[in-house]
């Protein structure tokens, strides 16, 4: 099994896996970051968290986790750090979880080294 199916949690069947074989946050395929995230709704400031064990990246949103905010939160907020329009920011899956997956399209590669300078430690 390729380090995408185990990071998007599928098999060759399309049948979801569960999230604990991946094995990076993020994944880089053309000019399509995808994310993986654990999403903390309700914090004092809206920031990186650094990582969530090894497999995701930790996110704070300000928003409560009422009626979609703390999603449009985090969409607003990964457009602004990676320097992209929100309608670039897709959440794939986890819309009503705190572990999300989160693609970003398009994303040139000076946009993802620095996201990935600033971000992951």
């Amino acid at each position: 099994m390729n380090s995408w199916k185990r990071m998007t949690g599928t098999t060759d069947s399309g049948s979801a896996k569960s999230d604990r074989h991946l094995e990076a946050p993020f994944r880089l395929d053309e000019e399509t970051l995808t994310l993986k995230l654990h999403v903390l709704p309700g914090a004092r400031k809206t920031e990186m968290a650094g990582r969530y064990g090894e497999s995701a990246l930790r996110l704070r949103i300000a928003a409560p986790a009422s009626d979609g905010r703390a999603n449009q939160a985090c969409v607003r907020f990964l457009a602004k750090i990676l320097e992209v329009p929100p309608s670039a920011v897709t959440i794939l899956r986890g819309q009503a979880s705190r572990d999300k997956f989160v693609q970003i399209a398009p994303v040139t590669p000076r946009q993802l080294q620095a996201f990935l300078q600033q971000w992951l430690p």
